[in-house]
């Protein structure tokens, strides 16, 4: 499948087979999170993938979707060990990681799997139930797992509303 075709399938899992994914494509989905690009080439990403069921479901207990997401294949928290900030003003570890988490997403869409990034989650409780460290900071969670469901129709705004060209123009 091409680059843009995998870009149109990718959509938000919230019903995910109870399976474990193969590890080789583990393996390509992390080499795939690796490759992204990172401010000041920092790599400054820490991905704790979790596939133990007991602990994956401790994890997902911490977010809006517990049922849904215990039954991904993996749980995977996307974190940074940077507290930079770029000349621009904005802060590198969100940008990074977000970055590293979408190449994840592609990459599982390409292989057949499923994706659903998660914002809404205790991250204290995360902390906790993965052993992360107080000074490393919990950006997203992201379900990967074997879809349940078929693909789910999402909107999106008209090219126009998103796009101007020289100057701001909305």
């Amino acid at each position: 499948m091409g680059v843009f075709e995998t870009i149109k399938k990718r959509y938000s899992c919230r019903a995910y087979l109870d399976k474990p994914v193969k590890q080789e494509k583990l393996d390509q989905i992390l080499e795939a999170a690796r490759q992204a690009p990172s401010a000041k080439n920092l790599q400054d990403w820490r991905l704790v993938v979790v596939t133990d069921k007991k602990i994956k479901q401790q994890a997902a207990d911490c977010t809006n979707h517990p049922h849904a997401f215990g039954r991904a294949g993996v749980m995977i928290a996307a974190c940074s060990v940077c507290n930079e900030t770029m000349r621009c003003g904005q802060a590198i570890a969100p940008i990074d990681v977000a970055i590293a988490l979408e190449h994840i997403a592609l990459m599982a869409t390409e292989l057949g799997l499923a994706t659903c990034w998660i914002g809404s989650f205790d991250a204290q409780q995360v902390r906790q139930v993965l052993g992360i460290p107080k000074d490393v900071a919990i950006i997203e969670l992201m379900a990967l797992g074997y879809p349940e469901e078929g693909k789910r129709q999402t909107t999106r705004e008209p090219i126009g509303s998103i796009v101007c060209y020289d100057k701001w123009k909305f």
